[in-house]
């Protein structure tokens, strides 16, 4: 009962799993206001799957990507800043460096940045796990 309500509160968003993006204040992002200040090749961060901060991208033709980036390093845990100027994350702590897509292309960092699906539900921006095949290593996500 109230013991297990305690422990396990009701998680909100939509169904199938999916769950709003939040801005730093915990509000939910709406494609409205994300679109006033990002443009195209666009990555910015925002609350995705279980708090962890994670990159909204805004593709060449000035729409949402349709997968975000999970934005902690899969090295020890820093949160990877995206270099614009280098097109590509690289994480200040140790020098692991990931493509735009995310997947590594220096070192320590063992596996790529994790996936979430990025679904655009009336103006509301969600993100829902990725639990499919991995597009950029051909294999089952190490996150899932």
């Amino acid at each position: 009962g109230a013991y297990l309500y305690y422990f396990s509160p009701p998680q909100t968003g939509g169904g199938g799993g999916a769950i709003a993006a939040l801005d730093a204040l915990g509000s939910p992002v709406t494609t409205d206001s994300w679109f006033k200040t990002h443009k195209a090749n666009a990555r910015d961060l925002v609350q995705g799957i279980k708090g962890d901060p994670t990159y909204l991208i805004v593709n060449e033709e000035n729409t949402l990507n349709s997968y975000g980036l999970n934005a902690v390093c899969t090295h020890l845990g820093c949160v990877v800043p995206w270099s614009a100027n280098d097109n590509k994350f690289k994480c200040p702590c140790h020098g692991s460096q990931y493509a735009a897509d995310g997947h590594v292309v220096r070192g320590p960092a063992p596996r790529p940045l994790a996936l979430a699906h990025v679904q655009d539900q009336d103006g509301k921006i969600l993100f829902a796990p990725w639990t499919e095949t991995d597009f950029r290593t051909g294999e089952k996500p190490w996150w899932a």
